[in-house]
């Protein structure tokens, strides 16, 4: 290594600036300024109080665990439903023969059985109205006692039908003739509503509430009688790893489809010929 260069002249005068600054600001007082009003800020400022740390007691109870964490194999879905709907057959997981003599005991998804301690329930004029409008369409009366939630659609809404007893005169012992009801499940899987029933699936409430034998799409798969008509509501098809359709109506009415259900059936079809499709 060769030896460091001497300071060049820019260096030197620039030194010497400096110590002629720092005498100055020293003559002038302004660090002592400066310290004085730094301490009197720092007086100023009140004092935060610190929070002393206390242990939290808690009582020891026993730790959930979720049933993956046992080793437990998940339920299907229409067994995990009738486990909800039962409380007598909660903690154990009823297979499908069973369930299906059993059914007739199990009260209809279209008429649960609701509680109400004030029964001076009624419709205003402009709800009755509203619900007789929507005969043709989607009814907009919602109401969160008396209403139940179709499947697809997910609205808690009365229904349309101008001689149903629950809808029309809020009657909770009444079974809703405007939401249809698995003849095997009894489950919210096949509650419908009318518009839905017809857009989704290509069928008539009419021809559904003659047909004491009718089943939802679920049940439909899980006897295998058609592997491929599946249930299309949004829930359904992420949990099995698809994606929505959304608004398809269109789309399977333009290519010729009754409805969405027989578009999806025909493309589920054409991409696993030799394939069953499991309901996950």
């Amino acid at each position: 290594m060769g030896k460091l260069r001497a300071k060049s002249d820019y260096e030197s005068l620039r030194n010497a600036r400096i110590l002629e600054n720092q005498a100055r600001l020293a003559s002038l007082g302004v660090q002592k300024t400066i310290s004085d009003l730094r301490s009197i800020v720092s007086s100023a400022k009140p004092k935060k109080d610190v929070r002393k740390w206390q242990k939290k007691e808690c009582d020891i109870t026993p730790v959930r665990r979720s049933i993956r964490f046992k080793g437990v194999p998940p339920p299907s879905p229409l067994a995990s439903n009738s486990l909800r709907r039962s409380n007598r057959h909660r903690g154990k997981v009823i297979d499908y023969e069973e369930r299906e003599e059993e059914s007739k005991s199990f009260s209809p998804a279209n008429a649960p059985s609701v509680i109400i301690n004030d029964a001076s329930y009624q419709l205003s004029p402009q709800d009755s109205a509203r619900r007789c409008r929507g005969k043709e369409g989607r009814c907009s009366v919602y109401n969160p006692v008396f209403g139940i939630c179709c499947h697809f659609c997910r609205q808690k809404t009365l229904c349309a039908e101008e001689d149903c007893r629950r809808c029309g005169n809020l009657d909770a012992n009444q079974p809703c003739i405007g939401k249809t009801d698995c003849s095997v499940c009894h489950s919210s899987y096949g509650v419908l509503c009318r518009a839905c029933l017809k857009v989704r699936y290509g069928e008539e409430l009419e021809e559904v509430r003659e047909n004491k034998e009718w089943m939802c799409p679920h049940c439909i798969e899980e006897k295998g009688i058609n592997p491929y008509w599946i249930c299309n509501s949004s829930l359904c098809l992420k949990n099995r790893k698809m994606a929505p359709t959304g608004i398809a109506i269109y789309r399977a009415r333009e290519l010729g489809y009754k409805s969405v259900a027989h578009l999806l059936m025909d493309e589920l079809q054409r991409r696993n010929p030799s394939r069953l499709i499991c309901s996950k």
